[in-house]
């Protein structure tokens, strides 16, 4: 396994970060492969990751099947409690602010955003769900334009002085939204955001222009989600079989890219790799990037994509992927609605 530092900070991280979302058997969403893990499968999975290195984990407060919300972190908790020293070798980031429709428990309070009640509340479940007192990185899930930045690092503050979060990260925020919270941090003598979690993919290239310039500049790194754009870059669209999904979403996007998904898929083929590590390859390429997100919901889908670390991307196959994804694109398969891959 490779490691980075995590922006500008002394924390080195796995270029592979595990992503937790899966965890958890229930009512899924039918959509989204949310809540499909059972435990000790999962149990398997983070103990595979961490023989081979992987010591960066990833999950929120709301991941976990639509029926049992937080799951994921309920499942990280009981694995600590198995022992192996296995808390202290997890680099562990878990989310806050976004809430579901069947969360009542916060009353009016139950909508995205960062209030110090929300902040405090939230961070506290999560501690008890993963039976930890502390987490590496505390992340904002969702930007929150209405509340003060100064709302907002009080929060945060007052957390890392508890010794309850080392670091504090955000996740879809555009460049501007981090360079004011960047702003009201300093004035304020606090450290402010070390890493942005973000989508980044061949088919979406929009961080190309700002955010990940601006990252470099700034001493932040960026972890990407979804990586692979729903699966849909880990699929061959010569072997289509192979990978055959179920999830509805996959399917559509498949279906609706399969022309561009075909043109890679030859690619791949000829410099004989899988689509799913070339695209990981080619995202990790950029220097700006800490690490990419994978939730595999097996071992051996795990093993799969470990390659992707070694692979050096030559100019002949850059120039073309940039003739197949062409630069700044944002590509939206639902051309008659927002487009649901910027949602983690």
């Amino acid at each position: 396994m490779n490691y980075t530092r995590m922006g500008r900070t002394g924390l080195f991280v796995s270029k592979i970060c595990l992503g937790c979302a899966n965890f958890g058997m229930g009512t899924s969403r039918g959509y989204h492969d949310w809540g499909v893990v059972a435990e000790q499968e999962a149990f398997k999975i983070m103990d595979y990751a961490l023989d081979v290195g992987i010591n960066f984990f990833d999950t929120s407060n709301v991941y976990g099947p639509l029926d049992h919300r937080g799951m994921s972190e309920e499942i990280i908790g009981r694995w600590f409690k198995t022992g192996g020293n296995r808390r202290e070798k997890t680099v562990l980031g878990t989310k806050v602010g976004r809430i579901y429709e069947m969360d009542q428990v916060d009353g009016p309070n139950n909508r995205i955003g960062y209030s110090i009640y929300k902040i405090r509340r939230h961070l506290e479940a999560s501690l008890r769900r993963l039976q930890t007192d502390h987490v590496e990185l505390y992340q904002m899930h969702q930007r929150d334009n209405e509340t003060g930045w100064d709302e907002i690092w009080e929060a945060f503050e007052s957390a890392v002085r508890a010794g309850k979060v080392d670091y504090i990260g955000s996740s879809q925020h555009n460049a501007w939204q981090i360079m004011k919270g960047q702003m009201a941090a300093k004035q304020r003598g606090f450290m402010g955001l070390v890493n942005e979690q973000h989508l980044y993919t061949p088919f979406n290239r929009l961080a190309e222009h700002e955010l990940l310039p601006m990252a470099l500049d700034q001493g932040i790194g960026i972890t990407i989600y979804s990586p692979l754009f729903r699966g849909v870059l880990g699929m061959d669209a010569l072997n289509p079989n192979k990978r055959k999904s179920q999830n509805a979403e996959k399917k559509h996007n498949f279906e609706y890219l399969h022309d561009t998904v075909l043109a890679y898929s030859k690619l791949c083929r000829e410099i004989g790799e899988s689509p799913a590590n070339v695209t990981l390859a080619w995202e990790l390429r950029q220097p700006a990037i800490t690490s990419v997100i994978i939730a595999p919901n097996s071992i051996d889908d795990l093993k799969e994509l470990l390659h992707c670390v070694d692979i050096r991307l030559d100019e002949s196959t850059l120039k073309r992927m940039d003739e197949i994804f062409p630069p700044l694109m944002e590509q939206n398969p639902y051309p008659d609605m927002p487009n649901p891959t910027a949602v983690t």
